[in-house]
């Protein structure tokens, strides 16, 4: 089962960049891995932040499939442990009948089409995160994910 990552907006800074780039090849040599860049849309002061999830919104559930297992990255959702996200993945896996699609929205989050798309909505914490530094965050976790599952020794218990 192939996992997607989609991001909306282009990545700006280049730490960034080079951390997506980093976790992106770790992640594909367990499974296949694609990341989609959704382009963002850009603010104008008299364009409501409404129009701008909207916008976004359409541009993110043209990228998903009907059978695909969707799962939002928004402060509102559940939290696991890195061990209980491995949990979680490697029984998606099993399960096998779906692509997984992880979505980090825009600035302004997510409009309600999209909300009601996903199957899960998953929180890193109780804090808020940039959507640009959610991007490392999440690929370490999925990356670490990977190697809970397969016992090996990233991650200390």
């Amino acid at each position: 089962m192939p996992i997607k990552l989609l991001l909306t907006g282009k990545t700006d800074k280049g730490f960034i960049s080079e951390g997506i780039k980093l976790f992106a090849g770790r992640i594909e040599r367990y499974m296949p891995f694609r990341i989609i860049v959704v382009p963002g849309v850009k603010k104008t002061i008299k364009m409501p932040s409404s129009i701008v999830k909207e916008k976004e919104g359409e541009k993110i559930l043209a990228q998903i499939c009907e059978n695909d297992f969707v799962i939002l990255l928004d402060e509102k959702g559940k939290e696991f442990s890195s061990v209980q996200f491995a949990k979680f993945i490697e029984e998606k896996l099993i399960e096998g009948k779906r692509n997984m699609v992880f979505i980090i929205g825009g600035a302004y989050g997510f409009n309600e089409k999209v909300m009601k798309r996903a199957q899960l909505k998953l929180s890193f914490s109780k804090m808020t995160f940039s959507h640009q530094i959610s991007r490392i965050i999440f690929l370490e976790q999925l990356y670490r994910a990977f190697t809970i599952i397969k016992g090996e020794p990233y991650h200390n218990e």
